[in-house]
């Protein structure tokens, strides 16, 4: 059974279905002294503080954690949680005493969020506003003390667990609830955590081992974020992180389906049907979804033609509801052709940054309005995925309109946006012409065998000038506007990284690609699962524990075991 450790200042404590982790992790770049029950309903809200106690004086002892159980201290001095189903945490005590308090007001958006109840001797029940949740505390072996239940103000509510052994549990609960009875000892509850991880690591990255020390720890990041259907939230699905990337987004979803289509085809289908759940009535697609907001304030690029046609290779039978795919494919496509490009002219607008998924790239700086290459190459290539969808569903005649509207914007990008040496970028409001050092007018790589071959060549030199010792940077290091952390103006990131290797791969660019992948999962390996990486230091950046990072690291060691496989 797995037991590798993981910082919990890297990656939060929790359990596929729950919408609540244990970190110190309590806002966006926010660190907290000790752990908290972090809940993600309505936003990212610490709700209590977990605090372990010797004597009536906090505890400072050492924090692991497993995928089956986080443990303060040790030996005879210990307290252990672990989760017993999505909304319940256990936890048991030895030789320490824990302090169950209501988060620090700092900590949260406003004072006096929270009411506290003792409505029997053995429970005490914290009712947080920003989750609409309440949150019970109910011991079941031990000594429970109630702190300020009769107090105004912002005195501390708390409580705390005490005894030579003691055990409570933790339940996150919409409402009302009949009160707690234990179905299982606690042994057994983190037995069968840690057996359901494996199960999961098992089928999702069965290739795993030395060659791949970074492959389990990604399952668990990716097996750790998923949520149970909840608010807007229709479905099983993966949140790009438990930190303060508590969302999903409509590209990023589609990363995770893949690296998850192999092992989990369900939960995998799932993650590519999320988003589309909230189509609206033009073929759009929201910028994000979460438990309680759907955000169209933006749309994000249309990598999903591209998507789905790995789909179809990776899940295990297919594409469970083709002519549904075929149809929501039809519609973001034809938002894109019909709301998106200006009249008369053949290739589609970014209206910002946000919408490309590259929110501040260079290419943007100081318009909105742009048409470029990646958002053409892209929509070439949804536009092939759709004839072949139509073609399956037996209409040839939509089969040959989609393939020559490929072939028509195949077209445009290299008449439009191809200079002869390189791709760039035009406003489609003024027709200027932008030429920098964004990997983003590289992009067109993705097309693969569609790029004529001096286009390839010249693509494929232009990626060997961003390709540092630590992957693909987004601004070439030596641009006037590369940044270290400077977004999509220089570090590494995942996403680009998968689509960049895919594309190499198909242009026949195999030794680039190779190197490509390797970096990548060379990072990943030293630096955890970060959100993107110092392109020239490897330093994770941002949020630690971000799913698409790990899914892109599965994708590509899963694929380089299967070219070794094949090839020895």
């Amino acid at each position: 059974m797995p037991t590798g450790e993981f910082s919990l200042r890297e990656i939060p404590f929790s359990h596929p279905g729950s919408w609540f982790d244990v970190s110190p992790v309590v806002a966006q770049a926010t660190y907290a002294d000790d752990l908290h029950l972090v809940s993600h309903r309505h936003g990212m809200h610490a709700v209590l503080a977990l605090v372990p106690e010797r004597d009536g004086q906090r505890a400072p002892v050492p924090v692991t954690a497993t995928p089956s159980a986080l443990t303060w201290g040790g030996g005879g001095q210990r307290i252990t949680a672990a989760y017993a189903s999505p909304d319940a945490l256990r936890i048991a005590g030895h030789g320490l005493e824990l302090r169950i308090r209501a988060a620090e007001p700092t900590l949260t958006p406003f004072t006096g969020t929270y009411s506290f109840a003792d409505p029997v001797g053995g429970a005490a029940v914290f009712t947080s506003y920003e989750t609409g949740h309440r949150y019970r505390v109910t011991v079941l072996s031990g000594h429970l003390r109630h702190v300020g239940a009769e107090a105004l103000g912002t005195a501390e509510r708390a409580v705390v667990v005490s005894g030579a052994e003691w055990e409570v549990v933790v339940e996150e609960l919409p409402g009302a609830r009949a009160p707690y009875v234990p179905s299982a000892a606690f042994d057994d509850v983190v037995a069968a955590a840690g057996a359901g991880f494996a199960a999961f690591a098992d089928s999702v990255a069965p290739w795993r081992g030395e060659r791949t020390p970074a492959a389990e720890l990604a399952c668990y990041v990716l097996w750790s974020a998923i949520v149970a259907p909840a608010g807007f939230v229709g479905r099983p699905a993966v949140l790009m992180s438990k930190h303060w990337m508590d969302k999903v987004w409509s590209w990023d979803h589609c990363f995770n389906a893949l690296a998850l289509a192999g092992g989990r085809p369900e939960l995998a289908w799932h993650q590519f049907q999320v988003v589309f759940d909230h189509q609206d009535d033009q073929g759009a697609l929201p910028d994000s979804v979460t438990h309680a907001e759907v955000l169209r304030n933006f749309v994000k690029p249309p990598v999903h033609g591209w998507a789905l046609s790995r789909l179809r290779h990776r899940l295990p039978v297919g594409l469970p509801e083709t002519g549904r795919a075929y149809r929501q494919l039809a519609a973001w496509t034809t938002f894109w052709l019909t709301h998106r490009r200006v009249p008369g002219r053949p290739l589609a607008h970014y209206e910002h940054g946000n919408d490309s998924g590259w929110d501040n790239a260079t290419p943007f700086a100081g318009q909105r309005l742009v048409q470029t290459p990646d958002l053409a190459a892209f929509l070439v290539l949804q536009l092939k995925e759709l004839a072949g969808l139509a073609a399956g569903e037996g209409d040839p005649d939509a089969a040959a309109r989609w393939d020559a509207e490929a072939e028509r914007m195949l077209a445009a990008l290299l008449e439009e946006l191809w200079d002869g040496t390189k791709f760039v970028s035009r406003s489609a409001a003024t027709g200027a012409v932008h030429s920098g050092a964004s990997l983003l007018e590289l992009m067109p790589i993705v097309l693969g065998e569609h790029l004529p071959p001096g286009v390839r060549d010249r693509v494929v030199a232009g990626l060997e000038a961003h390709l540092t010792g630590i992957g693909l940077a987004t601004e070439r290091p030596s641009s006037a506007f590369y940044e270290a952390d400077g977004y999509w103006r220089g570090p590494v990131w995942a996403p680009v990284t998968v689509l960049v290797e895919d594309g190499l791969r198909r242009a026949g660019a195999a030794e680039l690609a190779d190197r490509v992948s390797a970096r990548f999962r060379a990072v990943c390996e030293k630096s955890g699962f970060a959100e993107n990486f110092d392109a020239l230091t490897g330093d994770g950046l941002r949020d630690r524990a971000y799913t698409w990072t790990a899914a892109a690291y599965l994708l590509l060691a899963g694929d380089a075991e299967q070219r070794r496989t094949h090839d020895g």
